[in-house]
């Protein structure tokens, strides 16, 4: 729906739970793309704004907060996921994502260096490193490693071509067909476990939905040859992991490389950063750039108060 909207300068409002200093590192690179229109945090709202507001600038807000603007229309995540924003959102609240071409290239260039972590067998030579032990592991050529990446939406097109480009063996899998030049795709269930039984490094870069929940299971982990390994750089609950401890230790998996998981931060107690077979990252695989989050959240807002033409949001049915 389109309809001509005032040019004068509105207050936009910013929520996030983030610290106090990283919230007012998003209002200092937004504030420039926005201007005239004005970028507020939520604590500096008045009550008029409150009232006023129809569309926010949101980094995981407090549902408070949200509820807090009675008359919202819609937001803008400055995050690519949204899966927590589903959750906590009414449904006649609008959410346009963050779709930001240089998130996709952030991610190949993890999605690369993890692979080569992994097809190195760099896991094994820190094993060996602890013992002392000096003894040189078999190479295996880039195209001898089949890489299967389970998600083909824009980070995993982008991770395809960069993975396919350094000579892997590239592989991709969706819920629908889909046509990548160097890349042997995949579809539906069949298709997801012919995939994974060519596969000697899994790489997961799906959204969390009902049908991608828990969707990388026991089952699942049993079709992958004997020795591969994954990574996990989608959700947390994408994967079972006991499922993937099990096959860990079982020694029918070498290695898993984890960025997100079920609960985040992952708490020092947790199993998971002492276990052999699992590198633990503090979900840094494609951290969100500022700058260019800022210019692409801005963009949306200033085509909405300038001509009411409102973003693409996320269809709630399918997650995304």
């Amino acid at each position: 729906m389109r309809q001509q909207q005032s040019t004068d300068p509105v207050v936009v409002p910013f929520l996030s739970r983030a610290d106090k200093a990283e919230r007012e590192r998003w209002i200092a690179a937004l504030g420039p793309n926005l201007h005239p229109n004005k970028i507020v945090a939520n604590e500096d709202l008045s009550s008029d704004d409150r009232r006023a507001a129809r569309f926010a600038i949101v980094a995981n807000p407090e549902p408070d907060e949200v509820a807090a603007l009675p008359n919202l229309v819609w937001v803008q995540s400055l995050w690519a996921g949204v899966e927590g924003l589903l959750r906590s959102l009414p449904e006649h609240i609008g959410i346009a994502r963050l779709v930001d071409p240089n998130l996709a290239c952030t991610m190949a260039e993890a999605v690369l260096a993890w692979t080569l972590y992994l097809h190195r067998d760099m896991p094994a030579y820190a094993r060996q490193q602890t013992r002392g032990l000096w003894q040189q592991r078999d190479y295996r050529a880039p195209k001898e490693v089949g890489v299967g990446l389970l998600g083909l939406g824009e980070l995993g097109r982008a991770s395809a071509a960069l993975l396919s480009r350094h000579g892997y063996r590239t592989m991709g899998w969706a819920r629908s067909p889909k046509d990548l030049p160097g890349v042997e795709t995949f579809h539906g269930a069949s298709g997801l476990d012919d995939m994974l039984a060519q596969t000697d490094i899994a790489v997961i870069l799906l959204p969390l939905t009902p049908q991608t929940e828990g969707l990388v299971n026991a089952e699942r982990l049993g079709h992958m040859p004997n020795g591969g390994a994954g990574i996990n750089f989608g959700r947390g609950p994408v994967l079972d992991t006991n499922a993937l401890v099990a096959a860990l230790d079982e020694g029918r998996l070498s290695h898993a490389v984890l960025d997100v998981f079920e609960t985040e931060p992952l708490p020092p107690d947790d199993p998971l950063w002492r276990h052999s077979g699992i590198t633990v990252l503090p979900h840094i695989s494609a951290p969100t750039g500022r700058d260019s989050a800022a210019a692409i959240a801005s963009a949306a807002i200033h085509a909405f108060v300038e001509t009411g033409a409102m973003p693409n949001f996320v269809d709630r049915k399918r997650g995304y």
